[in-house]
């Protein structure tokens, strides 16, 4: 809304406008609520009539709608029922003008500001009055409609004439603020609206409504206020303002300027004449004077506007300051402000206020400050002309003092724009900051009196006293059921003394609890305290000087006593003692008979006197007069202490918080608030539930989920996480069916009415009634169980007080067991009286997770068990801490704290977050420190205050966010470290695991140090390294801040120095100590950690700057947690965070790590494996762009080198090609990794290099196969040649031929019959001189040469070799070398190979099998031919690999059979890759099929010679059958190129990564159920991803043909169709312009296509083309040929074709083979599980998400069973494996040393289904492969056979 400088919309006071304004808004409210019958109430729902009190609220203060009514008075019928005028009209005859204020309506939920000037036109003779009070109306007031009100029909003069004064008075620009409002008294009336056609309509846009004369149809006045909205929108939510009217004035006025010399109309005289003679009758009835009252409250209420307006404050009365506005970081919130400009003072007071600071009340506003050191006034006389009397007194002007805002102002006004969450939050702070409460306020406005009581809840007070006999006696309760004793204090008439200074000597002298005159900031500018009453209370400590003996409340009335007598007579009433403060006795005083009535009454008085000097004195019994005059303040404070405690001892009147709501006439806020009502009704209701019930007992009879069944099953959980080393499957089995027995009986237990009570309840509600519902039941709760916790509390330390004196004398030994269990009988009574809201929460979380488990929901449950987390996720949005860790059963309910993360992330989004944990000893402050620095609710109390851990959510606000990577902080509060549990049992390994815990979930973890105790320091900071020592390990890198509390000298800096040496060296102590626990090399706490002593240490002064109970907290204390909140956001700002969806991940794999014994991490976080996943998947796509942009680089020089146009290259050649891309590669890493650098930032420098390397590599392969290509086209230059040349004989003999017939003879068949003859007699020659290529048989030359080899025959039993790709050892190709150990020596085992000696052999031949692969492809085949010397080249490779192989120093040397097995079986598997390449060349270089597939076209080259065609048309036509098998390959090759692209983004198996392949690789084993492929995949991965990436393909191909292989494949061929034809165009035009002749036309042809095509110009060396002379007509050939040919090939496009017709190296399969099988093939040597890493030579050790289960026993002594047992369980066993070289614990694998040293396996025991249902699926197969069973231990478990393949399919995306 725009608005003005001058203006705002503050209310039109009473006193401002006269008593009329007044009387008006009575009647109209009496009238209301009298007249109106009970149908018309009914009609009037929508349109809510407020009372005068009302009226003058703020509610109105701040309209929604200001709107100005004019038009014609005789069109609306004005009265009580009027909803939009009401019943009195502007009196515009008796010039009531200046009476005119804005009536307050409120319509349709709308607070609306009527300004009625109808019929004010018809007073133009008075325009002068009129334009100033209209003026200062249009001043006061933003409006937002004008009603111009006629009657229905068309407009009539008297209408039109007072549009036209509408439009002069207010201006042009009052247009686009019109409305018409048509009126009429029948409603049959409306019909003629579309009749109306006027120019004001028209003037006015159109706009209208319509309702009747009387304006009382709620449903009318709705849908006018919905138009006026409509229209505040259509003007872009501007108002019409004074500045316009201001405007509109001036031009009049200048108008009127430039026509004063013109002779005046008659008119305008009878105007003017008409005007001089009633001015004066005018000016008599215009009220000129008010009563005094009224001018003093007018002068108020404009102090208090400015107020609000210089605090930034009044638009936020309607939009209420909310605190979790105040709680949101703010850049303001980051800084320490000791001045500020008054624009900040609120921000800036609430600051300190929820820091604790009690400096808050003395911010000093910048404005002041500057003022009051600039405030001189210059003069520039001499010093010896100088005169102290004459500029001394000089001086006084102009050096007023400043008007500051009163910090008490400033504190109230916040107060008065606070929401009701935010005063109690305020009211708490300042209660914690030993401040004065507010008690009485009287409204600003209306004076209506409020008592607060809603914020004085949450505030509790301890106190000690002593009993009769001297035993100190604690007490804790909350303020508001406390009854004590009340003493109030009253000023009557101005007094020199100070009130509030001597009540603050009486209860701490050295803290201002009460504000007073002479406190910093104080001014005498006080607008908002007035009448306002505050309370505080002395807490005595239980000493022999305390004060006063007993919690004493002190009651103070601010202002002048006898101008506020409701709060007087509220007080005295209430008052144990009265204290007066007056200047002297006067009985002609105002104030003397309130005073004579005091003195009268019963209670005890104390009289003040300013004026008078006598010491303390007792008129009669407890009537007492002390004098202040000239008396010392100390001996007069000491004076009335004395006087106060002996009327107090004989004074039995208490005062009780909750009986100041039973005066009337005073407002209590939770009365009038309906949602803090209906909460509060809600939590009574519900804790009436819990009457009659013993509170030790209370929570295993309401809350039995979370009792002993929810401790059985934690228990059994950490059973089943930590095997014993005899456990096998089947006891890991009878385990979870024992959780599953827990879960089912936890879901059959009863939900208590208590617990459907608060769903029931927060289901219903909204939010706003929830927080008042949630805010209740934890005040009740509190004060429920409040009193037998502090007798419980009370019993325990006596008892431990008892067993601490048994322990010194050692003779009773038997007394002090058994006062010891009674010691331990308390403490568990006192664990089970604790319940609060957390208990609640807890409960529905076991009500979740045991729903969840059983999937299902309860039969006793009203709502869907799905819905419970979105209660906590809204608890925790609104502001609520949330349990994470159940601090009873030292427990993370993991399902529902991932449930109510999953909330959080639907609600908001999946936020960045910046997790702050916080650790340290037990009641060392955490709570308190965390508290203080962001507002939060965390638990606050001596002794055990916080158990298990909770979270609560921070927000950032919008304009931190930019700056910050993040948008919450999650503020994570621990129980504290080195106690002794409510059981009394050791905490030691608790601690470690809670440490390791918060440390690990934190991004930043303060560590929380109290006191300087050398033994507590050491003993916390042993478990803090211990943490951190496991993060290390696993990679993780949280940071770390110690805060030293409690420390005595913190300014001291050199103490500081030596403070923090001594930590350094502590922490470097603990580090080798935590070392031997850990196993960790690490000598110092930097080894660990990255921590900066200098920087990374905090020392924080006493919280309570005395001591307490009365002491307030230390400002420099505040000050510490200020600067400590500003190092944690400047940590916070680095890339630390993480998303809600990764904490939730984090959280899970941290509770899993916990869970293990000794809290064995897995070498990778959820984090981490889901960040490395991410990068592998990149790193698939950054290496594919790479080898893209490589092939197209090599077809173009392939197709340069075929052409003859390249003879060498270089390496700097194909970088130079590959260097855009590569720069684009390397600034998507560079973006990658800076997303996630904390996690990523392991991982880079390895990946930069590897991207290197896969580039030196692709630049190294292309050129290798560039050379072999160089080399080979070298080598088959001569058949290149031969083949051109019987092509070109058969051209030029063709030719001849056609010329001879051409003249002869015409006939066609005779023609064709010479062309017959001539072409048979030319084929048998050219065959005769050619030999037959022939056909290949592999096997056989493979055969033969192993026959050369070993002169053996064996080699021909081909049938009996074994595939050794599929043999499961390969200790029958074997022979060991002698060997000193026996069987009993080697476990049991007879002579076989090791799992290591396996492994090798296998890798042997993957690799051998791997590079004979590439040697058949560097063979091309397809364009050289096969040769038998390719056999002998793979043969000799494999043997010369063999022998290397066993010159190591092995346990064993390789049979014969190895060596023949291993050639055959690579040479079965080639035999079809090469037979079809030899294919390929045969078709392509037999002269018999290559020739006869050329009859055609040169038949067509001799008819056309024949028919008479130039040599230009044959040649162009010769040129398009030469292109036509080029452009073929071309098509071909990049259609390969572009379905591969295409593949590895559209099919779902092949555009992600390896793991994703495998993933598919697994889903297709498991639809297909085929044994054999599940062996071959086992045994042979290699092999069986190259056959699955084939299928894949194949089937892509044959799916995809039509809609994908084929248009791409048209496209690509128009492509080079345009591209040949602008070669031809250019090619030409070229020759025209350098007048060249054919033979430049043909080399500039080819070379514009050589990287295109293969094609040169020694494809047409025997073509003569020396007649060719016409370009032009050879160009039209071609054009009109090449379609021909294109369409040619085009039709040959189909399934069958397209796979038979590709290169076999650039078909999609092998370049997607090449691409996903670059990759490391390690297997797990226990169950054969494929390392995931999808790069050859990764970072780290080799590990799979989850491990194969093919029950091979052979790692255990009993051989002769089938183990079903999976490695990741195994390792998280105690087990033994054994190996030929011993046996070795499961969990110490890596000992085994060889391919166990680098294998990485999870200890894991969650469900994995794949394999589970794998050898149940296939239990025969499996039994009947390795000729062993299942059996005995190792029987498969039932829990097993409880999986579907559908279940072990869903698995697989979890997994991988």
């Amino acid at each position: 809304m725009a608005t003005s400088k001058e203006t705002d919309c503050f209310p039109a006071i009473e006193g401002h406008y006269g008593k009329d304004y007044t009387n008006q808004t009575q009647n109209k409210s009496n009238l209301e609520v009298d007249i109106l019958t009970e149908s018309k109430r009914k009609s009037h729902e929508e349109c809510d009539f407020s009372d005068t009190d009302s009226l003058r609220s703020f509610d109105f203060i701040f309209p929604n709608l200001t709107i100005v009514s004019t038009g014609n008075s005789a069109a609306i019928q004005f009265g009580t029922e009027n909803i939009l005028l009401g019943e009195k009209q502007t009196n515009i005859e008796n010039a009531e003008i200046s009476r005119i204020v804005p009536l307050q309506r409120k319509i349709s939920e709308r607070h609306v500001s009527v300004i009625n000037i109808t019929g004010l036109h018809e007073a133009e003779l008075y325009l002068d009055s009129v334009d100033h009070h209209i003026g200062q109306l249009m001043n006061e007031n933003e409006i937002h409609a004008f009603i111009f009100v006629v009657r229905l029909g068309q407009f009539t003069d008297a209408d039109k004439i007072c549009f036209e004064w509408l439009q002069r008075v207010f201006g042009d620009k009052v247009l686009q603020f019109v409305m018409i409002l048509f009126t009429y008294e029948r409603k049959e009336e409306c019909d003629t609206i579309k009749d109306i056609k006027d120019p004001v309509l028209e003037k006015c846009g159109g706009k209208y409504h319509t309702c009747n004369k009387m304006m009382n149809n709620p449903s009318e006045m709705r849908e006018l206020m919905n138009k006026i909205e409509h229209l505040f929108h259509e003007n872009q939510q501007h108002c019409y303002t004074g500045v316009m009217f201001n405007a509109a004035l001036k031009e009049r006025e200048n108008l009127k300027n430039s026509e004063s010399s013109k002779q005046p109309s008659k008119r305008e005289n009878r105007s003017k004449n008409f005007k001089s003679t009633t001015a004066s009758h005018i000016c008599r009835e215009i009220t000129t004077t008010s009563e005094t009252g009224e001018k003093h409250d007018q002068s108020r209420a404009e102090q208090i506007y400015h107020l609000f307006h210089r605090l930034h404050l009044k638009d936020r009365y309607h939009n209420k300051l909310r605190a979790a506005d105040v709680l949101q970081i703010t850049g303001h919130s980051l800084q320490s402000h000791e001045y500020c400009t008054e624009q900040e003072l609120i921000q800036t007071f609430l600051q300190k206020l929820l820091m604790m600071n009690y400096r808050a009340r003395f911010i000093i506003s910048k404005e002041k400050n500057e003022e009051d050191h600039t405030q001189r006034k210059d003069n520039h006389s001499s010093e010896d002309e100088s005169d102290i009397f004459h500029e001394m007194f000089l001086s006084n002007y102009g050096a007023s003092q400043s008007k500051a805002i009163h910090p008490m102002d400033v504190q109230m006004a916040v107060f008065h724009c606070a929401d009701s969450f935010l005063k109690q939050l305020m009211v708490t702070k300042l209660s914690q900051c030993q401040y004065a409460l507010p008690l009485l306020l009287p409204d600003p406005f209306t004076q209506q009196i409020e008592f607060p009581l809603w914020t004085f809840r949450e505030i509790t007070k301890s106190w000690k006293i002593r009993n009769t006999n001297n035993e100190i006696i604690s007490q804790t309760q909350p303020i508001y059921k406390a009854e004590t004793s009340m003493v109030s204090f009253f000023r009557f008439g101005s007094v020199p003394s100070s009130k509030s200074q001597l009540m603050n000597s009486l209860i701490n002298e050295k803290h201002n609890t009460f504000f007073h005159r002479n406190c910093p900031g104080s001014s005498r500018t006080r607008e908002l305290m007035d009448g306002v009453v505050e309370i505080a209370w002395f807490c005595p400590s239980g000493s022999y000087d305390d004060k006063f003996t007993d919690c004493v409340a002190f009651c103070n009335l601010h202002g002048d006593a006898g101008d506020h007598e409701k709060q007087l007579q509220i007080l005295t009433e209430m008052a144990s003692v009265n204290v007066v403060l007056l200047p002297q006795l006067d009985r002609n005083d105002k104030s003397a008979a309130i005073i004579q009535n005091m003195y009268r009454n019963s209670k005890p008085l104390i009289c003040l006197f300013t004026e008078n000097e006598s010491a303390v004195t007792e008129i009669k019994k407890r009537k007492y007069k002390i004098g202040l005059k000239n008396r010392n303040q100390s001996v007069v404070s000491e004076e009335l202490r004395r006087a106060i405690n002996d009327c107090l001892s004989e004074s039995s009147s208490t005062l009780r918080l909750e009986d100041v709501s039973k005066h009337s006439d005073v407002r209590v806020d939770e009365e009038d608030d309906e949602d803090c009502r209906r909460g509060r009704e809600a939590a009574q209701k519900m804790m009436s539930l819990l009457e009659k019930k013993d509170l030790t007992e209370i929570k295993e009879s309401v809350l039995p989920h979370q009792g002993k069944l929810w401790h059985q099953w934690r228990q059994k959980n950490k059973e089943l996480h930590r095997p014993k080393a005899d456990e096998i499957e089947m006891d890991i089995s009878r385990k979870k069916t024992e959780l599953k027995r827990i879960r089912q009986h936890q879901y059959e237990s009863d939900i208590r009415e208590f617990i459907k009570f608060f769903i029931k309840e927060i289901n219903s509600g909204a939010a706003n009634k929830n927080i008042y519902f949630l805010k209740w039941l934890r005040i009740l709760l509190d004060e429920y169980t409040s009193g037998d916790l502090s007798y419980l509390n009370h019993k325990y330390d006596e008892k431990w007080s008892t067993v601490l004196k048994l322990k010194e004398n050692c003779n009773k030994i038997e007394q002090l067991k058994a006062e010891q269990t009674e010691l331990e009988r308390i403490s568990e009574k006192l664990q089970a009286a604790a319940f609060g809201l957390e208990h609640i929460m807890r409960e529905i979380g076991q009500i979740y997770e045991s729903c969840s488990s059983v999937k299902k929901n309860k039969k006793d449950l009203q709502f869907d068990f799905s819905s419970l987390p979105s209660l906590a996720a809204e608890m925790m949005i609104s502001g609520f801490p949330l349990e994470l860790m159940d601090g009873d059963a030292a427990h993370v309910p993991v399902i529902w704290i991932s449930a109510v993360l999953d909330e959080l992330i639907q609600k908001l989004g999946d936020q960045r977050v910046f997790v702050l944990s916080v650790l340290g000893l037990q009641s060392s402050g955490k709570s308190t420190m965390l508290n203080a620095m962001f507002g939060l609710q965390f638990a606050v109390s001596a002794g055990r205050c916080t158990r298990g851990a909770f979270m609560q959510l921070v927000k950032v606000s919008d304009e931190m966010k930019t700056q910050m990577n993040f948008d919450y902080i999650l503020v994570v509060d621990t129980e504290g470290l080195r106690a002794l549990d409510l059981a009394g049992r050791s905490r030691r390994h608790h601690d470690i695991e809670l440490a390791t815990f918060v440390v690990g979930l934190g991004n930043l973890t303060l560590i929380n140090i109290f006191g300087e105790n050398p033994s507590e320091m050491q003993d916390i900071l042993h478990i803090v390294v211990q943490a951190f020592m496991r993060m290390k390990k696993v990679r993780l890198n949280p940071s770390c801040v110690f805060v030293h509390q409690n420390v005595s000298d913190i300014t001291a800096v050199e103490k500081n120095m030596e403070e923090k040496r001594r930590l350094q060296q502590t922490l470097d102590k603990m580090t080798k100590l935590a070392a031997e626990d850990e196993v960790c090399d690490a000598e110092c706490f930097s080894d660990v950690i990255a921590f900066d002593v200098q920087n990374d240490v905090k020392y924080f002064a006493h919280l309570w700057e005395g001591n307490p109970p009365m002491a307030p907290p230390n400002p420099d204390y505040c000050e510490n947690i200020q600067d400590l909140k500003e190092t944690i956001i400047s940590c916070a700002e680095k890339p630390h965070g993480m998303m809600l969806i990764d904490l939730k991940d984090h959280i899970r794999d941290l509770c899993e790590a916990l869970l293990k014994e000794r809290c064995v991490f897995s070498s990778r976080t959820a984090l981490e494996i889901s960040a490395y996943r991410k990068l592998e998947t990149e790193y698939s796509k950054w290496s594919w762009r790479l080898r893209s942009a490589m092939m197209e680089t090599e077809n173009k020089l392939h197709n340069k080198i075929e052409n003859e146009a390249i003879y060498k290259f270089e390496e700097t050649d194909l970088q130079r090609e590959l260097k855009k891309t590569s720069e684009d590669v390397k600034n998507s890493m560079s973006e990658f990794f800076e997303k996630d650098a904390d996690i990523l930032v392991q991982w880079k420098k390895s990946f930069d290099v590897k991207m290197k390397e896969i580039q030196e590599n692709i630049v190294r392969e292309t050129k290798r196969k560039l050379n072999e290509i160089l080399q080979q086209r070298d080598l088959k230059k001569k058949t290149d040649d031969q083949k051109t040349h019987h092509e070109n004989t058969l051209y030029e003999k063709s030719k001849e031929l056609a010329l001879k017939l051409k003249d002869k003879t015409t006939d066609e068949q005779t023609q064709k019959k010479e062309f017959d003859s001539f072409w048979k007699k030319s084929v048998d020659r050219i065959l005769s001189d050619s030999p037959q290529i022939k056909d290949t048989d592999i096997m056989t030359d493979v055969r033969e040469i192993l026959k050369n080899i070993y002169r053996s025959s064996l080699v021909y039993n081909c049938s009996e070799s074994y595939d050794i790709f599929t043999v499961t050892t390969y200790s029958q190709y074997v022979i060991f070398r002698n060997s000193t150990k026996t069987v009993k020596e080697t476990c049991g085992f007879d002579q076989s190979l090791s799992l290591e000696d396996e492994a090798q052999i296998r890798s042997l031949v993957t690799d051998v099998a791997q590079q004979t692969d590439r040697m058949i492809q560097s063979f091309n085949i397809s364009k050289m031919g096969y040769n038998i010397s390719y056999i002998q080249q793979l043969t000799g490779y494999i043997k010369t690999r063999v022998t290397e192989h066993q010159k190591r120093q092995l346990k064993y040397v390789f049979k014969i059979d190895f060596f023949m097995d291993l050639v055959l079986s690579i040479s079965k598997r080639a035999n079809k890759m090469i037979t079809d390449q030899h294919r390929l060349f045969k078709e392509a270089n037999d002269p018999k099929i290559y020739v006869e597939k050329k009859r055609e076209e040169y038949y067509s080259v001799f008819q056309k010679y024949c028919h008479g065609a130039t040599s230009a048309a044959i040649f162009g036509e010769i040129i398009c059958q030469k292109l036509k098998e080029p452009i073929e390959q071309s098509v071909y090759k990049k259609t390969a190129r572009d379905l591969t692209d295409g593949m590895r983004t559209n099919c779902e198996s092949l555009n992600g990564n390896g793991s994703n392949l495998e993933k598919h690789i697994l889903k297709t084993l498991a639809d297909e159920e085929d044994f054999k492929k599940y062996m071959n995949y086992i045994h042979n991965p290699r092999d069986h991803f190259k056959s699955f990436i084939r299928d894949e393909v194949s089937q892509y191909i044959t799916d995809k043909f039509s809609v994908s292989v084929l248009p791409k494949m048209k496209e690509n061929i128009e492509l080079l169709q345009q591209k040949i034809m602008k070669a031809v165009h250019e090619s030409t035009e070229h020759v025209q312009v350098n007048r060249g002749d054919v033979g430049l036309w043909l080399k500039s042809f080819t070379q514009q296509i050589s990287d295109m095509l293969i094609f040169s110009e020694k494809d047409l060396n025997g073509v003569k083309h020396d007649d060719v002379d016409d370009l032009n007509l050879l160009e039209d050939v071609i054009r009109q040929e090449l379609p021909t040919i294109i369409s040619d090939i085009s039709r040959r496009f189909n399934t069958e074709t397209f796979p038979v017709n590709l290169d076999y190296k650039f078909r999609p399969d092998e370049l997607l083979i090449d691409h996903f099988c670059q990759c490391c093939w390690v297997q797990c040597p226990f169950r054969k599980a494929i390392c995931t890493n999808t790069i050859k030579k990764h970072h780290g050790d080799n590990s799979a998400p989850f491990h194969i289960e093919r029950g091979n026993g052979r790692h255990f002594p009993q051989a002769q069973y089938l183990c079903a047992v999976i490695c990741t369980k195994l390792v998280a066993s105690d087990q033994d494996f054994y190996v030929p070289d011993g046996r070795f614990p499961s969990r110490e694998y890596r000992r085994a040393g060889g391919v166990y040293e680098d294998l990485s396996i999870t200890s894991d025991l969650s469900e994995l289904p794949y394999w589970k249902w794998f050898v149940c699926r296939f239990q025969k197969d499996l039994e009947k492969h390795y000729s062993k069973t299942f059996e005995g231990s190792f029987k498969i478990s039932d829990e097993w056979r409880k999986y579907s393949k559908q279940n072990a399919i869903e698995c697989l995306g979890q997994c991988i």
